[in-house]
């Protein structure tokens, strides 16, 4: 098993590196020969651990990506909170929002059009070329002006994505083959006494996790649903 979030002042020592390099797009170079790169396929399992950034507000994600079992798992932790918050979804649409807090009963459990991001959701992307992105020669495409998807050139992993919205993932640790225990993909009983039924997904839920800062954008994220289709 992969191990758990690192501890927070360990991580936050990339913060500088990364968000003074994030003030400046990427300037991309058009590779000519032989084609242009397609985006590699993501691995049916993985985790990462992502840091995120929306204008300044930072937090930690440990992303599970279980496309086999049809799951997707984003332990989140903002920038010096003791607590963390879960983003539970299933392919059936069926998404659970919790805390573990002792005393700190909260979840929403909500119901979308769509589940999990497909392994080929990059397919038909446009080829940006290649840029240094956080010290790392990378092949960019973008996704129907909604995200942009950086992937480190030697290795085939991601480096970096950005939406619309200006809010970046800042992929630290990516290990295939990684697989949560199943113990741990059960939300809690709580979660099923109350639920609400949203057409449509919540854009940046399902790579971020960042429930609270996806509702706050609302309907104008609804265009991800195009990733999906």
């Amino acid at each position: 098993m992969a191990s758990p979030l690192l501890p927070i002042p360990i991580i936050f020592l990339f913060i500088v590196t990364f968000t003074s390099s994030s003030l400046l797009p990427p300037v991309h170079r058009v590779v000519e020969a032989g084609g242009a790169p397609v985006p590699t396929v993501w691995p049916d399992q993985f985790h990462a651990l992502l840091l995120m950034n929306a204008s300044g507000a930072l937090s930690l994600v440990d992303l599970w990506y279980d496309w086999p079992n049809g799951r997707n798992f984003n332990i989140i932790r903002d920038q010096l909170s003791s607590s963390l918050y879960y983003d539970l979804e299933w392919d059936n649409g069926t998404s659970f929002y919790y805390r573990l807090d002792p005393g700190l009963e909260q979840c929403r459990t909500l119901h979308f059009e769509v589940g999990v991001l497909r392994p080929n959701w990059l397919d038909g992307a446009t080829y940006l070329g290649q840029s240094r992105v956080n010290g790392f020669l990378c092949n960019g495409w973008e996704k129907v002006d909604f995200i942009w998807y950086y992937e480190d050139v030697a290795t085939k992993r991601p480096v970096k994505w950005i939406f619309y919205t200006g809010r970046e993932a800042h992929v630290l640790i990516h290990e295939v083959g990684a697989v949560l225990e199943d113990a741990k993909w059960q939300a809690p009983s709580y979660c099923f006494t109350k639920t609400e039924t949203v057409n449509g997904q919540i854009s940046e839920l399902s790579l971020t996790g960042n429930f609270e800062a996806s509702l706050l954008n609302g309907g104008a994220l609804k265009g991800f649903m195009n990733l999906q289709t």
